[in-house]
């Protein structure tokens, strides 16, 4: 039987800590940042823990 593929897409999009959470780059830094505080801009450049229903759907997505 061949192998399962990895989602490639998700792959790019999500990274695994070391005790194997999901983390990804949060939204709303695209475009429109002259009219958002700096403070704002700091928050949101964090990256952000995914939430467990996401986590679980992604992780078979990412043959994990």
């Amino acid at each position: 039987m061949p192998k399962m593929k990895s989602n490639s897409a998700a792959s790019k999009r999500i990274r695994i800590t070391g005790k194997g959470k999901l983390m990804q780059a949060g939204s709303s830094m695209r475009h429109n940042l002259e009219h958002k505080s700096a403070r704002k801009k700091r928050a949101l450049k964090a990256d952000q823990v995914l939430a467990p229903a996401q986590a679980k759907k992604l992780k078979g997505m990412l043959s994990r």
